[in-house]
């Protein structure tokens, strides 16, 4: 199957799980779960919260930031994976000063 996120439109999130500022995002949604592209504003970040129906797969596509998994902080950068499994709990932040582009898979267990 075919995913186009050029021919999709882009859903601004305010304070996305809690967290601050702005995230941009285009998604793909069925019963096995989503595929996310979505571009962190420098600044913003998503709050903290448990992943409780699957694992949470992010590949940085660019930009710079953290995340902090089960309290283990985790430098995001170009070409790195941050992965939060099932039950675990975590928040992305973008602490550089261009967007965090993310492309994120998050599988349905």
């Amino acid at each position: 199957m075919l995913i186009d996120f050029n021919a999709q439109d882009e859903k601004i999130f305010e304070g996305m799980n809690g967290g601050t500022g702005k995230v941009a995002a285009k998604m793909f949604m069925n019963s096995s779960g989503k595929v996310i592209v979505s571009r962190l504003k420098p600044g913003s970040s998503i709050g903290l919260h448990t992943q409780t129906t699957g694992s949470d797969i992010n590949f940085v596509v660019s930009g710079t930031g953290l995340a902090i998994c089960d309290g283990t902080e985790e430098a995001l950068t170009s070409g790195v994976c941050h992965y939060c499994p099932k039950g675990s709990s975590h928040m992305i932040n973008n602490t550089g000063s261009e967007d965090l582009v993310l492309y994120t898979v998050v599988q349905e267990l």
